[in-house]
């Protein structure tokens, strides 16, 4: 089923944001790299397998640099907006610094370091309902603070809490054991905090880097062979454990084909034309051209496409209004790429 329009055209506010600041960071030439010579002499043991693919060594490391920080974007920024768009859950952090931790047993805690040290000398294998069985009950012991945890994504149902940690696809050596106690010390206080509610706490990756694009769905995922190429990761959990592209997505979203719908409205934004189309949609008086209508369809913006529909009627109500006009007459997005919602929401008003 069809994601409604008001998510999608939050993903493409996301989509569009992203572009901008990553635009802005572009490196159009290595002058800027003060770290090339070094990476340069590093680079000359591999200069024969680059020669062919790669004609500027100074621009490939900047490149590689601003890559990173696209990485870093996605995983920090963009994946969990869209992620709390289309599941209408958000960021929690239990955490002595935010929420507070929150209170568990000594008995929680005592099992909690039991299982880990049976994990870590492989002493048993995981078991999650095993685990949930000593960890979602309540016991008569002494109250103590949880470590401190939060989700990325965060969600309560009537009956269910449920908890994503999002992971790069190429977690930290070492990491899993530490996210296994985090999370086993989340799902116990949890418990607590929401009597009578069936908790789930997954670790959720956005998709898998192991497809073979060729032969396989862009969206798909084989949980055994993605699972199999991170340390430690099968050593700690359960892949039920675990949630990996289309399965993460659709789970947000209650519906399939989330993370094709997702790509869908990047690849309709994200084309050679972005910045040109950015600017002319920022151009006030393009406004009552078609083309500008176009864009804004093009790119998903359904609360701006009804504003300029009804321009006229608009301009008519607000009249002369000092206020009403300036809002009318700022442009559609902010410096950073980010759009005017809040402009919207008083203008849409008057229509």
């Amino acid at each position: 089923m069809s994601l409604n329009l008001v998510i999608k055209e939050k993903i493409a506010i996301e989509v569009i944001r992203t572009l901008v600041t990553r635009f802005d960071n572009f490196p159009e030439d290595a002058s800027n790299n003060r770290n090339a010579p070094f990476h340069e002499a590093f680079l000359s043991a591999f200069s024969d397998k680059l020669k062919e693919k790669v004609s500027d060594i100074p621009f490939f490391v900047s490149l590689s640099s601003w890559m990173h920080g696209l990485n870093t974007t996605l995983g920090q920024t963009f994946f969990e907006n869209v992620a709390h768009h289309i599941s209408c859950g958000g960021k929690r952090e239990y955490t002595s610094k935010r929420l507070g931790n929150l209170p568990i047993t000594q008995t929680h805690r005592n099992h909690i370091s039991q299982i880990i040290a049976d994990l870590s000398t492989s002493t048993s294998n995981p078991n999650l309902e095993s685990e949930n069985q000593l960890i979602l009950r309540n016991y008569n012991t002494t109250i103590i603070d949880a470590m401190d945890f939060s989700a990325d994504i965060f969600i309560e149902d009537t009956s269910f809490i449920t908890a994503i940690e999002l992971k790069s696809v190429k977690p930290n050596s070492g990491e899993m054991k530490g996210e296994k106690q985090k999370i086993l010390e989340g799902k116990a206080a949890l418990f607590r905090k929401f009597p009578g509610k069936h908790i789930k706490f997954y670790i959720g990756f956005p998709f898998d880097s192991t497809v073979d694009t060729e032969s396989e769905n862009i969206s798909s995922y084989n949980k055994a062979r993605f699972l199999g190429q991170i340390i430690n990761m099968n050593k700690y959990f359960e892949p039920i454990e675990t949630l990996i592209a289309c399965e993460l997505w659709d789970t947000l979203s209650g519906e399939t084909e989330t993370m094709e719908q997702i790509l869908e409205i990047i690849n309709a934004i994200s084309t050679t034309e972005f910045l040109s189309k950015y600017y002319y949609l920022n151009e006030n008086n393009n406004r009552s051209i078609k083309k500008y209508e176009d864009i804004l369809t093009e790119w998903y913006l359904f609360s701006e496409l009804k504003l300029v529909e009804n321009d006229e009627l608009l301009k008519q109500n607000i009249g002369k209004d000092k206020t009403l006009n300036r809002l009318y007459n700022k442009i559609a997005f902010d410096n950073k790429g980010a759009y005017n919602m809040d402009r919207y929401v008083e203008l849409i008003k008057y229509l």
